[in-house]
């Protein structure tokens, strides 16, 4: 008989005490009566096919830094300026669905303005249809993140050149502005190997942080709550996108900004024809405020007779 063949009685003892110790302990909670925390969740089909569908969607692929593509000889010599991959809106046209519709390609990793910041910026700061500005507010959070990396990299690159005092005139300016990370991330990022990693990890925050910048999509003048998944066939392939279409409801909700409404009057009847027709059950005001301005008490009433009745005014003439 070996050693470990003596013990065997021992040992099953000691398993034996101390499964009977925690059998009693449980029954102070219910044992075996009280089964625990279920292990199983039941799943409806439509939160199981939910699920699915949005682990077939492809992901949408990036990199950062950006990838360098010199269109001319300075850009070649010098290095492209980093650029936003934004996500291509494409913008179309039916008698159906009217002018304002457009649709993306749909991604797993794609995300939007929550619903009300888009209602604010489009009927607080009016940014509906034309959306440059956001675009340069991006741009611009993206050029500076990138530039800020870049001297993540270089302060990196000089604390393992011992030769080299980051203390000193010019390298001071750059320790200033990037040493701040450190005394932050000190206390919570630990060192691996005795070697500092905060810089590291930091850089790799502002990485996630830029790239996501090419996956925010603007919706305006809709809200991102009115997108319709379908399945569109492009360039020969069956794609899921995302779909835009028909009144945005911010323009029913509230009134449609003035300077559409001109621009539809004086410059675009054709569209302001189409919603007259196909939006004047839902009395939307679809003329300028210079309308009904210029007109007398009488006029306005004779203008919203007509607009009711669908039928459209020419825009004046201007001599």
């Amino acid at each position: 008989m070996s050693f470990d063949e003596k013990f065997i009685s021992v040992r099953t003892g000691f398993y034996d005490i101390v499964g009977k110790f925690f059998q009693n302990l449980a029954q102070f909670f219910g044992y075996p009566e009280n089964p625990g925390m279920p292990t199983l969740f039941t799943v409806t089909d439509e939160v199981d096919g939910r699920s699915q569908f949005l682990n077939d969607l492809p992901k949408r692929i990036t990199y950062f830094p950006p990838a360098q593509r010199p269109e001319t000889w300075f850009e070649t010599l010098f290095g492209p300026a980093p650029r936003v991959e934004v996500l291509p809106r494409y913008i179309y046209e039916t008698k159906e669905e009217g002018f304002y519709n457009f649709y993306i390609e749909n991604y797993k990793n794609i995300f939007f303005l929550p619903d009300w910041l888009s209602e604010f910026l489009q009927v607080r700061l009016h940014i509906c249809l034309d959306i440059s500005s956001l675009e340069i507010i991006r741009e611009v959070l993206f050029i500076g993140l990138v530039l800020y990396s870049q001297m993540v990299l270089l302060r990196i690159a000089i604390s393992w050149l011992i030769w080299i005092n980051p203390y000193t005139f010019p390298w001071s300016y750059l320790a200033a502005a990037v040493d701040w990370t450190e005394d932050v991330l000190q206390g919570i990022v630990p060192s691996v190997l005795g070697v500092n990693v905060t810089g590291s990890v930091f850089l790799g925050a502002l990485g996630v942080v830029a790239d996501s910048l090419n996956h925010l999509v603007f919706t305006m003048p809709f809200l991102p709550s009115e997108a319709e998944e379908t399945k569109l066939v492009i360039n020969n392939e069956m794609k899921d996108v995302l779909v835009f279409h028909y009144l945005p409801v911010l323009w029913y909700k509230y009134r449609i900004p003035n300077d559409i409404r001109e621009f539809w009057y004086y410059q675009r009847p054709d569209i302001l024809t189409y919603m007259e027709t196909a939006y004047k059950d839902l009395r939307i005001n679809f003329l300028p405020d210079s309308v009904y301005q210029n007109a007398p008490s009488i006029g306005r009433d004779f203008f919203h007779l007509l607009f009711r009745e669908g039928i459209h005014i020419p825009p004046p003439l201007h001599l």
